[in-house]
């Protein structure tokens, strides 16, 4: 009687077990942020890729910019190009393809709860590094410990909201979280630069080096030359090669980016040959500078290509940090002296759009469209986080007839000015308490910008107000913006249809003096906090997309940025060399399925 009594209570206490502990899935080959993965287990290849393509020659990119580092997980110095795309792999491979899903790649498995507070990953026993050294579990949970410890403020962020981090064997590693409100973490964990342990030393990681890093991807690094070029060289003893996420990826047995100081130089070492292959971002000069002799000839090759991802946003950044913006009756007089209209026809051939949102160009976006049901109530205990034209979906951002004057808007503007406190004084605008002009200074990396900042700091100065742009270098700008030492800059944040932890390495109050950080508007909003953790906790797609447009609202409605443009589609021009596959991600431009064809 008694062994059948403590034969119940073994029983009983095992059912509790399991109805306690997490509802486990299966291991799976894959996982998607929302919904299912849209390839099966033992697929061949990514629909973008094509699996024979061939394999050889050397493509050469250019960047106008330059390089101290070869290190790109760490705060200092300005790194280099290439590294996490070809040298440094992640646990999981990302789908070009789909808004957020990861495949198997050093982990072969992936094993998340329903509630999403833990992940397992089981790595492949096949993947070493270029040295040929195995990865295990120990290097998964050194590559945790250093980034989380010492690595970009982003690996710190997401990292510390793991409560528990263990080897389960030497294949298989296990993060426990402190609870399931965040339910990208595992897809956060899935996308970890894998390091050697071997071959790092943890106390020298924050320094910045151009000794050649060990990884574990496609490439290794097979020359630096400081500041001016890098050359990737295939590894032929990959170890991944034929890996369904890899076939036909990763075509060339050379990549090496060269260096220019100014982007007319780069452009021009384009023409020639020099560089095979150009990502345009100026529209200018995609409507009327491709007029030489290659191009017209079609040695060059022109082409648009249309791109699924929202268009994120750019703008100038008003650093809220500094006084001179402190005041958001200033922050919105300046968005209106800001004539979009003439300068796009002016400058940029009409090319451009006007960004309206941080999520432009997707369904993410609030622009045109009232705030639902769940929105209102996220936004509810933030009674005056979201202006009313925004809740609704009225507000565009200001237009101008077109001119060069903007009357219209350099009234309502010096109005504004006005009631913050400015007043006209012999043709300054002066702060009527103290007597100083309204005056800031627009820090720019590159002289390409000074077409649109100075026509900015034109308008601006028939209002009296005195705005400076200054150009520095690129190691010395991006100091500047590592420590916030700016008053006003000209920045990307760019953008996915899966939006979810780099939202709070850009607006969190928490990194908001934390150097390093994307938040160079110093954002410090109660409700673009509360809008951040409610889209990470969202369990489905609707929850998912009004918690993303609720913290597009509390965005707009702050006023850190003066909304720029984007283009309509990513305009690629490449010498005939190369080709590519006919069908395109959702991500649009893929360098890693293109190759050299071997007619030419």
């Amino acid at each position: 009687m008694q062994r059948m009594i403590f034969a119940t209570l073994a029983v009983l206490a095992q059912a509790s077990a399991v109805l306690l502990s997490p509802a486990h899935a299966e291991p799976a080959h894959a996982i998607a942020m929302h919904g299912n993965p849209a390839l099966p287990a033992g697929f061949p290849n990514f629909p973008y890729a094509v699996p024979d393509a061939p394999k050889g020659g050397r493509v050469t990119l250019g960047s106008s910019s330059s390089f101290d580092n070869l290190n790109p997980m760490i705060v200092r110095g300005e790194p280099v190009q290439g590294i996490r795309e070809f040298v440094v792999e992640s646990l999981m491979a990302r789908s070009q393809d789909e808004p957020f899903t990861l495949y198997g790649l050093i982990a072969e498995t992936i094993d998340v709860p329903d509630d999403r507070s833990q992940v397992t990953f089981r790595l492949d026993q096949r993947a070493r590094f270029s040295d040929g050294t195995p990865i295990t579990a120990a290097d998964i949970l050194f590559s945790f410990e250093v980034l989380r410890d010492k690595g970009r403020p982003n690996y710190r962020t997401y990292y510390k909201k793991v409560t528990k981090a263990e080897a389960v064997s030497d294949h298989e590693v296990r993060f426990v979280f402190a609870d399931g409100e965040d339910r990208e973490l595992p897809l956060i964990l899935g996308l970890m630069p894998v390091l050697p342990r071997h071959a790092m030393d943890a106390e020298k990681f924050e320094e910045t080096t151009l000794a050649p890093l060990i990884g574990s991807g496609p490439y290794r690094i097979a020359a630096v030359d400081p500041g001016r070029s890098i050359t990737y060289k295939r590894n032929p003893d990959y170890w991944a090669k034929d890996l369904p996420v890899n076939r036909g990826r990763f075509n060339f047995d050379e990549i090496r980016f060269e260096y220019y100081r100014e982007g007319s130089t780069l452009f021009e070492a384009f023409k020639t040959g020099a560089i095979d292959l150009r990502n345009e971002d100026d529209p200018a000069t995609w409507a009327k500078g491709y007029d030489f002799p290659a191009a017209r000839d079609g040695r060059v090759h022109r082409e648009e290509i249309a791109i699924g991802l929202p268009a994120g946003m750019t703008g100038l950044v008003f650093n809220t940090r500094r006084p001179v913006f402190a005041d958001e009756r200033v922050r919105q007089a300046l968005i209106l002296l800001f004539n979009f209209e003439w300068v796009n026809k002016s400058f940029f051939h009409g090319l451009y759009k006007r960004s309206q949102s941080y999520f432009e160009r997707s369904m993410l976006s609030s622009a045109g469209k009232p705030a639902d049901e769940r929105e209102r109530t996220l936004l509810g205990p933030f009674a005056n986080a979201v202006l009313p034209e925004i809740m609704d979906g009225t507000w565009r951002a200001p237009e101008s007839d077109g001119t060069p004057h903007n009357r219209a808007n350099a009234r309502k503007a010096y109005e504004m000015l006005e009631a913050a406190g400015y007043a006209l004084q012999g043709g300054r605008l002066v702060q009527t308490k103290t007597g100083n002009q309204l005056n800031f200074e627009i820090l720019a990396s590159n002289t390409g910008q000074e077409r649109l900042l100075g026509a900015f700091v034109g308008d601006l100065a028939k209002l009296g107000i005195k705005a400076r742009m200054r150009v520095v270098d690129s190691a010395q700008y991006q100091s500047r913006l590592k420590d916030y030492d700016f008053d006003m800059i000209q920045f990307t944040w760019p953008s996915s249809l899966s939006p979810g932890n780099e939202q709070l390495f850009r607006w969190s109050s928490r990194v908001a003096d934390q150097p390093g950080s994307y938040n160079y508007a110093g954002v410090e909003n109660p409700a673009a906090d509360a809008m951040i953790t409610a889209m990470l906790a969202a369990h489905g797609n609707e929850e998912f997309v009004s918690a993303v447009r609720a913290l597009d609202r509390v965005l707009l409605s702050g006023h850190y940025v003066i909304p720029l443009f984007y283009p309509p589609a990513q305009w690629i021009a490449s010498w005939k060399r190369l080709s590519h596959p006919e069908a395109k991600p959702l991500f649009g431009f893929n360098l890693d399925t293109w190759w050299v064809s071997p007619q030419n």
